[in-house]
């Protein structure tokens, strides 16, 4: 099995959560990510894009989210071009707020 950086919330949390708090909380490290990077701090940066992408493969792990698989592994190759690669997909720091600000509105009011 992988070595998880959030053990704990793999054994305990993590797939309790409802799918909206599972991408806000993903969404949460890609704007750390974010404002890292705007600071320079690269190492800082990378961490966060990596406990995001931990998540997102928790999430995709996660049965009842299995009817938004196709969204979820696209999810993970555009984070992954986005902060790995050439950015082929055009995507921008705006883009990824935008995304992720309507899970955490709905994480926050259901």
């Amino acid at each position: 099995m992988k070595n998880f950086i959030h053990k704990k919330l793999v054994s305990e949390r993590w797939f309790k959560l409802r799918f909206c708090e599972q991408m806000a909380n993903i969404g949460a490290e890609i704007g750390r990510a974010i404002n890292w990077r705007k600071r320079k701090n690269y190492e800082y940066s990378a961490k966060a894009v990596e406990r995001a992408l931990e998540l997102l493969y928790l999430t995709i792990e996660d049965s009842k989210n299995r009817k938004h698989l196709k969204e979820l592994t696209r999810l993970r190759e555009l984070l992954i071009d986005y902060f790995y690669f050439d950015n082929v997909y055009g995507s921008s720091d705006e883009f990824w707020e935008k995304y992720f600000f309507a899970f955490n509105y709905a994480a926050r009011n259901n």
